[in-house]
Parts: structure tokens; C-alpha cells; sequence
């Protein structure tokens, strides 16, 4: 007869070996893409002339995809993006992004450099808190992280809508003009997309849309 407690004792090493491997796994699914992945270049997105507030804008990056961000209302009408305040709720959608990239929709100080990082943002980008999203239910945040990997959306990020199309849709809460950090009164300050920190210092999905708190 088979010593049950010494087969029990047996079977740990290999329970415990199954559970480092996946461990394993998991961490390289995460690490790899980040240590490996290569800057594309720049997203192709002129500055937006001083004085000028469009809704809707679309840049061909040095990656060779056509991107384009826009924004509108909670009922689909185009916002005045000249003269916003904290509250404000913006639905921002985007098409043509590389889905297999994290994504920050935020708002951000617009960099001197054309291609510099967008940054500070108001409020940061990507608590990377664990959340819980109810389904169907639209949170509104100063902030949106958009990553299509499960293990990251464990932690608040959300899904594009159409990976393949590259397509997202963020729902943003405008912040106060200012949080101590960067000062939209003072400084110009735009809706940005960005890669989030898997590819933070790829500047290839930097598009925005500028943006004017009302005095």
C-alpha cells in the first residue's frame, strides 16, 4: 500500500514547479515586449497653428499608419475645445493605432519639441491600480489607459474596441486647469494619446487635440 502522506510529499515539488513556470510566463508575456520593443519614429502630426482648436485630427507616422483622433460630447456633438473647464465630459475615440501598443489618453503639456514627450499631465497617466470595471458601464476619469493584454487590463487598463483597426474609445473628465504639477492656464496643454509606459519613449503614437480652459 502506497504511503499517502510520502505521495502527497512527492507531488509538492512538481505542484509548486507548475506554479513557478507559469509565474514565468506570465512575467515574460509582460517584460519581453517592453525590453525588446524598438521606438518607430515620430507620429507624423504637425503642431496645431496657435489659435486653432479642431475637433478631429490624422497623422501617417513613421511606422506607416494613418491615425486619427477626434473628439465630441457625451451627445455626439463637436465640444468648443477653446474654452473648456474641469467637468467637462469628452468622448475620445481613435482609429488606426498599432492595437498590440498601451495607449494613455490624458491631458498633457504640449512638449517645446515636436517630437518631445508629451508631459506633465494633468492628474498622471496609468494609476496601474487594481481596478474593477463594471461591464457596460462608462467610467469617466481625467485619464484613460487602453491595452489590449489581460494582464495589464487587470490592473485598470481597458480594451480597444477593434484591436486589429487599431480603434479605442476613452471617455474623459476634464481635470481643474491645474494640479500643482503643470498649469494649463500657463502653459499650452492639449488631449494627448501616447504610448503608455510598455513603450514610453516611443513617440510614434503622439497625437492631440489642443485645448483652452475658459478664463
Amino acid at each position: 500500500m502506497t504511503d499517502a502522506p510520502s505521495a502527497r510529499r512527492r507531488r509538492w515539488p512538481w505542484i509548486v514547479a507548475a506554479i513557478v513556470v507559469v509565474l514565468l510566463g506570465v512575467i515574460a508575456a509582460i517584460a519581453l515586449p517592453i525590453v525588446l520593443h524598438a521606438p518607430q519614429g515620430s507620429s507624423g502630426q504637425a503642431r496645431v497653428p496657435a489659435g486653432e482648436y479642431p475637433t478631429e485630427v490624422t497623422a501617417t507616422g513613421d511606422d506607416e499608419r494613418t491615425r486619427t483622433l477626434s473628439v465630441a460630447t457625451e451627445d455626439g456633438t463637436a465640444p468648443d475645445l477653446s474654452t473648456v473647464t474641469a467637468g467637462d465630459r469628452l468622448v475620445v475615440t481613435g482609429a488606426g493605432y498599432d492595437g498590440d501598443r498601451g495607449l494613455y489618453v490624458a491631458v498633457c503639456k504640449v512638449p517645446d519639441e515636436i517630437d518631445g514627450k508629451p508631459g506633465p499631465c494633468l492628474g498622471g497617466v496609468g494609476s496601474q491600480e487594481v481596478e474593477q470595471f463594471e461591464e457596460g458601464v462608462v467610467q469617466w476619469a481625467p485619464s484613460n489607459w487602453i491595452n489590449e493584454a489581460f494582464a495589464w487590463r487587470l490592473f485598470g487598463a481597458r480594451s480597444f474596441d477593434d484591436t486589429p483597426a487599431g480603434a479605442f474609445t476613452a471617455y474623459i473628465e476634464l481635470p481643474p486647469v491645474t494640479d500643482g504639477v503643470v498649469d494649463c492656464a500657463v502653459d499650452q496643454c492639449g488631449l494627448y494619446t501616447r504610448n503608455d509606459h510598455t513603450a514610453a519613449g516611443d513617440r510614434v503614437q503622439d497625437l492631440y487635440l489642443p485645448l483652452r480652459w475658459a478664463d
